[in-house]
């Protein structure tokens, strides 16, 4: 077993989700499991809807029929989500439940990170990675929402912008 916490996909009634997640939080109350299951998510997007009394802005559940669990996976923490009342089962293969991958977190937007970059707009920066590591370059945007920088970096005598990772570039 994982010992660790990782994010795991409940499987429920839908229309269930948020009377599951709401149980699920309470059996982790009452068996003081906070150590196991530390966070119950269900990922909403709000949407403006045309109505004939105008724009009405709503949430609505990006992924109907499922409930994101964070918590480390044993017998106890298993058995405790898979008999709340209206979960019917963990994605994965048979029995066995399969946690997100960092990237599906990522995409999914479950987990914020906060980023925390070194330099900022016109500031001297050297690529460390990909085609073009090595080159310097000036920052001309940041965009740390998406996990973007875009750098001015000058080629053949012409000035060349470039998106790259956060992670991709250093202060010099």
């Amino acid at each position: 077993m994982a010992d660790e916490l990782k994010w795991y996909v409940a499987h429920t009634y839908s229309g269930y989700e948020n009377t599951v997640a709401v149980s699920i939080q309470q059996a982790v109350e009452n068996r003081n499991m906070h150590d196991l299951i530390a966070e119950v998510s269900i990922p909403l997007e709000t949407v403006t809807e045309i109505t004939d009394n105008g724009p009405k802005t709503v949430e609505r559940k990006v992924f109907p029929g499922y409930v994101l669990v964070k918590m480390i996976m044993t017998d106890e923490t298993w058995h405790l989500v898979r008999n709340i009342r209206g979960v019917t089962g963990f994605v994965g293969s048979g029995n066995k439940a399969i946690p997100l991958t960092e990237e599906e977190i990522a995409a999914l937007g479950v987990e914020k990170r906060e980023v925390v970059v070194g330099y900022a707009v016109g500031d001297s920066v050297k690529i460390t990675d990909g085609a073009l590591a090595s080159f310097i370059g000036t920052v001309e945007e940041l965009d740390t929402e998406r996990g973007k920088v875009r750098v001015v970096v000058s080629m053949f005598g012409r000035e060349t912008p470039v998106e790259l990772e956060l992670d991709q570039v250093e202060t010099i």
